[in-house]
């Protein structure tokens, strides 16, 4: 070899130092916007740091966080779901009504409402990828069709636009513990929605990182057609993904359900909207092939904090909504900031 040839290198074998893989972190700016928020309600809002009061917030997150990191892992996949808001609405009207109409124990109406969730979810998925029409035309049509079922199914079975109490039925305490309890921790309360939601964090960075359906899901949000040219199996990753926001659904459904005992049909409509925001704020693009599940959860974090913060700073609630999206897009903006800076040291 000429002593002057400059050898080639494969940049998949290249060192990379650690404040590298710091800096191409996808979820590095929202967690600098995190700590933004959080200096800021801190230094504004008295009882913020309360434990209390961060219990309150981090429950506020989860709610949010549990449905946001299947849809971001449906985003990393580049597609969306307008029908994730509703679909947590039907998970739990399927559970109360399946299992007070025919008089079941509620763990029936529970398995009942999981088999209904996932096959909505297939249904998504499988429309995409047969009619190859957007996610946006797909999932609003059944974001439509969910919210007149919701309403009307209701109303047909039940005469009113709520469910009737399963509080006094078979199988309610039990199912109570596993999806709406609270765990008490030094005299301070936390929602057991904290643990569903840190678990979800868990299995989907797991899936994402160590799985080859990780890598499926980063090239079929990249380039499907350069995916499916090496053999990934597109239709399959997507249909996944779609069943994916479908059990995070019925976790939301579940909780929604046993923590009242009733629901309210028309709840739900403009979730699917909070969701994406948070995978968005988390650092997903909305491009695809990009993104994380950590990052969905800290975005879940930023909502909580902000909506919450804003209510302990004792704010006037008429300006709540002008607040909350001032500092979403403040996060936002900081988020895209950073990772504009760490792409520039690469």
């Amino acid at each position: 070899m000429n002593a002057t040839q400059v050898k080639a290198v494969d940049e998949r074998i290249l060192q990379t130092s650690r404040l590298r893989k710091l800096l191409g972190r996808p979820e590095l700016g929202s967690v600098v916007g995190a700590i933004a928020v959080f200096v800021f309600f801190a230094f504004f809002a008295d009882s913020f740091l309360h434990a209390a009061s961060l219990s309150t917030v981090l429950y506020a997150a989860s709610t949010i966080g549990i449905m946001a990191v299947p849809v971001a892992l449906l985003m990393i996949g580049g597609e969306f779901d307008l029908s994730a808001g509703v679909m947590v609405t039907s998970s739990a009207l399927v559970s109360s009504m399946f299992s007070y109409q025919m008089t079941a124990n509620v763990w029936v109406g529970v398995v009942v409402s999981l088999l209904v969730t996932l096959a909505i979810g297939a249904f998504n998925g499988f429309m995409l990828t047969r009619t190859k029409l957007p996610s946006f035309i797909i999932t609003l049509g059944t974001f439509l069709m969910l919210t007149g079922l919701n309403l009307g199914f209701t109303k047909l079975v039940d005469g009113t636009v709520s469910t009737k109490s399963i509080a006094d039925m078979e199988g309610f305490p039990s199912a109570q513990d596993v999806f709406a309890s609270t765990i008490t921790i030094g005299g301070v309360g936390f929602k057991v929605t904290i643990l569903w939601w840190l678990a979800l964090v868990a299995v989907a960075s797991w899936i994402l990182l160590r799985t080859r359906a990780g890598n499926w899901i980063f090239a079929v949000g990249g380039n499907k057609d350069a995916a499916r040219a090496v053999g990934v199996p597109v239709a399959k990753t997507k249909i996944g993904l779609y069943m994916g926001v479908g059990f995070g659904a019925w976790i939301s459904g579940q909780h929604l359900l046993f923590s009242y005992d009733v629901v309210q049909s028309g709840e739900g409509v403009g979730n699917e909207l909070i969701y994406i925001i948070a995978a968005v704020i988390g650092g997903c693009l909305i491009t695809g092939g990009y993104g994380s599940a950590v990052g969905s959860a800290v975005g879940a974090f930023i909502f909580g904090m902000t909506s919450k913060g804003i209510v302990f700073a004792e704010w006037n609630p008429d300006w709540f909504k002008f607040f909350l999206g001032a500092m979403l897009l403040l996060a936002t903006l900081l988020n895209a900031w950073v990772r504009k800076r760490a792409e520039a040291t690469k």
